[in-house]
């Protein structure tokens, strides 16, 4: 699966990027056309074991904060702080294993994304995301995309989505039958507060193991001969040949060389924000290129339930973050609420309390709510054609406003998360907390899929771009609803599609030859 750094002068597929979605494609090649040579390049290094592995699966404290130091690229060394939750007004950081765009993150008059952050390693995001995998609701659902309910299912197979890995933890019903009074009234079964689907399982020793990248590529990647992952390596375009995939120039970001690579089909999945550059590199231009992105403006607050005791032979002193005595649950989000609830119980507040005044682990619940974005043509990433980034890669604009309507969803996502905190207990602190633009690191649209080629997408349901044949995109950009929800699953069930769309391509052709060489034999 590692490379040997000789690149391939030829494949039949490359894949851009390593993250889930990328990991996705390679899953789905090797189990239904195994005969396909596939080669994948990631810009950032290995940084766990297996590849793509979650750093939460690091036992070793100092291990796990290396490896998210060497996910941090350019801004390897810049402060970050340790949850969203822990952003102040006015602060620029990056959570750890991410880092932050340095410029053109907020044009002059805009909002801009202040916050818009990357990880460049094997595994992407996927190496340091909370795991969260809920299905879209109501009109985040692209429907114009056939089987989409099939899709979601295969995605948490890859994905290895769980519902069960927190059931031991204490006081988690109590919260979603607290939560459930005053929510689930007039809902549908699935839009019901219930527990957060996870990435994550329990072992047989009962350890905890969240999904990476490791998960979605599974063994049967890891078997596949005909798979190369190559690490710090950097795709710089994209190469066509009569406006179709023809293979990429990849640098060497070992030894600086530069290579081309020929390949029948091309996979961009280098994320929301570096897809649409590489693709601008590469003279793919589509007027949709960039447009109509997405950010999820997020609220937060905290409630402290009442009357519980410490769980048996637990030590009120300890403190920390998301542990043993953590639950993670959903509040769906509706049509008519439009906001997806996530709530975490953690082991400390996220505001000191008074010293006699100890925490039970797990009484303090952290809530979240994500707002979707009133979608705009004119909200967008950019392109400069005389700077370049760290990489050398054109350097991004970001164009990006809160309208009038998202300015009020974001007053009714702070009414609402006062609300459910005090259906839980006792807030904490005077007010909830809207956290910086670009906080999320759900940046979508911005690749985004259409039924048709109207002008106003660049790929169709199959992920495949309109304008330049046999190259697909793939990421959370690709999705072209007004998503609040974590994104991961239904990207990666697009990514699901768009990979049978080329391993049908190939078996179908790689019939066809072997149907005209047995004409031939036999001729």
């Amino acid at each position: 699966m590692t490379d040997d750094r000789r690149y391939p002068d030829a494949v039949d597929v490359v894949i851009v990027g390593s993250g889930p979605t990328g990991a996705a494609y390679a899953r789905i090649l090797s189990e239904e056309a195994p005969e396909a040579t596939i080669a994948m390049f990631e810009v950032g290094p290995t940084v766990s074991n297996p590849p793509g592995a979650h750093v939460k699966n690091i036992e070793d404290v100092r291990q796990r904060a290396l490896a998210q130091e060497r996910s941090e690229g350019p801004g390897a060394g810049a402060a970050t702080v340790d949850s969203p939750g822990a952003v102040t007004a006015g602060t620029r950081a990056g959570r750890p294993g991410t880092y932050l765009l340095q410029d053109g993150y907020q044009a002059e008059g805009e909002d801009g994304l202040p916050v818009a952050a990357f990880s460049s390693n094997v595994g992407g995001m996927g190496v340091h995301w909370t795991g969260a995998c809920p299905a879209p609701g109501g009109k985040e659902r692209p429907d114009f995309v056939p089987g989409f309910d099939d899709l979601l299912e295969d995605s948490r197979r890859v994905l290895g989505v769980t519902t069960d890995a927190f059931d031991g933890a204490p006081y988690s019903q109590l919260v979603r039958d607290l939560l459930a009074a005053v929510v689930d009234h007039g809902r549908s079964a699935a839009e019901r507060v219930q527990r957060m689907p996870l990435a994550v399982h329990r072992r047989e020793d009962g350890r905890l193991v969240w999904s990476g990248s490791d998960v979605v590529f599974g063994d049967e990647t890891r078997a596949n001969r005909n798979f190369t992952l190559f690490d710090e390596s950097l795709v710089t375009c994209v190469l066509l040949e009569g406006g179709e995939a023809a293979g990429v120039e990849v640098k060497d970001l070992r030894t600086g060389e530069v290579h081309s690579v020929a390949a029948r089909y091309v996979v961009v999945a280098a994320d929301a924000l570096r897809t649409p550059q590489v693709l601008y590199a590469s003279g793919i231009r589509p007027d949709a290129l960039g447009r109509m992105l997405n950010d999820q403006t997020q609220v937060v607050y905290a409630s402290r339930l009442r009357d519980v005791a410490p769980p048996p032979g637990v030590d009120v002193a300890e403190s920390g973050t998301l542990r043993e005595q953590s639950g993670v649950s959903w509040v769906p989000y509706t049509d008519d609420v439009p906001y997806h609830g996530q709530v975490m119980q953690l082991d400390a507040s996220p505001i000191p309390l008074a010293d006699d005044d100890p925490v039970v682990p797990g009484s303090i619940v952290g809530l979240g709510l994500f707002c979707a974005k009133d979608l705009q043509w004119d909200d967008r990433v950019a392109f400069a054609d005389d700077e370049v980034d760290s990489y050398g890669m054109p350097a991004m604009r970001i164009h990006y406003r809160l309208t009038d309507a998202d300015r009020r969803a974001i007053a009714g996502a702070r009414a609402e998360i006062v609300r459910l905190a005090e259906a839980v207990g006792d807030p904490i602190g005077s007010e909830p907390f809207t956290l910086p633009l670009g906080s999320s690191l759900h940046y979508q649209g911005s690749v985004r899929m259409g039924a048709t080629d109207d002008g106003t997408s660049v790929c169709s349901p199959d992920s495949e771009v309109w304008i330049a044949p046999r190259v697909f995109v793939a990421g959370n950009g690709v999705i072209p609803t007004p998503m609040a929800c974590n994104p991961t699953l239904t990207s990666v069930a697009l990514a699901v599609r768009g990979a049978r769309s080329i391993a049908k391509d190939i078996t179908e052709n790689t019939d066809a030859r072997e149907r005209t060489h047995d004409k031939e034999v036999h001729a």
